[in-house]
């Protein structure tokens, strides 16, 4: 018990160290992130994963190993799309690319809580419940099918229950004001439209979140395997934001990779006491499902140059 309470305070002592790192030393200043940065930083999240990875395939066996390479691909992948509903929210509310980093880093920190608990929450549900396993098995096939058929997403604010609520307890500002999430005006406090949009993006997470603990789950139970392999896959979603924002729109095939993805994994969930589909063919399939969907929209699309603000409006750019 010491031994696991001492790994789960190191791993997050670990995490905090290099998020401080990122915001304090390296994005202590408001600035646009460029392409090739955004790329670079996106390897050096990734590499970091896979240095985990082969610690914990020396450590605890390759079946472990294994297991957190295929869930952090499964997190990953999935990752992506949400990386389109933070596009759409940001040239939705006029975001200045200026600000955008900041927004999701404190996004991602959020995020980082609220998959924490929801992983704690459904290891000890499967535990206590087996049946609960069904139940996330048909979740994800539901959420795969709904996923393959939908066209187009479309952005809905004023729909959202927590931003409707939000308004109506704190005034907002009709401009941003720098890079400040509330400022004091009249003696009273204001939200800022940068506050509404990473409400927005906290929600828009927590959906997410829905899909893929499930979707881990059933790679493996092992808390500190789902967590850690979420975690990875978190951190490094701001840079792969900046890398693949101006290029989103070539991966029209995506979303059906993600969906066969989700469909396989509810549907390994719901035979898991009749037959376990091995690490080594969930991984293949996870990789064969990605590479093809990437591939296929790669060559159908027309390339376009990627874009180093992510095509969101500049600082001058205000909310109307």
């Amino acid at each position: 018990m010491s031994e696991s309470i001492y790994l789960w305070v190191g791993f997050n002592l670990f995490v905090l160290g290099m998020l401080a790192l990122d915001l304090g030393v390296f994005h202590r200043k408001h600035r646009v992130i460029q392409f090739r940065e955004a790329l670079a930083w996106s390897g050096f999240w990734i590499a970091l994963a896979l240095v985990f990875n082969v610690v914990l395939y020396l450590w605890r066996g390759p079946e472990v190993g294994l297991q957190f390479l295929t869930g952090y691909l499964i997190e990953k992948s999935l990752s992506i799309d949400n990386i389109f509903v933070m596009l759409m929210i940001f040239t939705y509310f006029r975001v200045p690319a200026l600000y955008q980093h900041k927004v999701l880093f404190w996004g991602i920190l959020g995020a980082l809580v609220m998959r924490a608990i929801f992983i704690v929450t459904g290891v000890a549900l499967i535990e206590k419940f087996h049946w609960m396993i069904y139940v996330f098995g048909a979740v994800l096939i539901i959420t795969g099918v709904k996923m393959a058929l939908e066209k187009d997403k479309e952005l809905h604010p004023e729909q959202n229950p927590v931003l409707c609520w939000f308004r109506r307890c704190m005034p907002v500002t009709k401009d941003y004001v720098g890079g400040r999430f509330f400022v004091m005006q009249d003696g009273r406090r204001w939200a800022t439209p940068l506050m509404v949009v990473l409400l927005l993006i906290e929600t828009t997470d927590l959906i997410f979140a829905v899909d893929s603990i499930p979707a881990i789950l059933a790679i493996s139970r092992d808390a500190f395997i789902v967590y850690t392999s979420n975690v990875f896959a978190i951190l490094g979603l701001r840079s792969l934001y900046f890398a693949l924002a101006g290029m989103m729109h070539r991966f029209h095939y995506l979303h059906y990779g993600l969906a066969t993805i989700l469909v396989f994994v509810g549907v390994k969930m719901l035979l898991s006491e009749v037959f376990k589909v091995p690490i080594v063919v969930a991984l293949g399939v996870v990789l064969g499902v990605l590479a093809l969907s990437i591939g296929v929209s790669l060559l159908t699309s027309s390339p376009t140059s990627a874009t180093t603000d992510a095509g969101v409006p500049t600082e001058q750019d205000k909310v109307a």
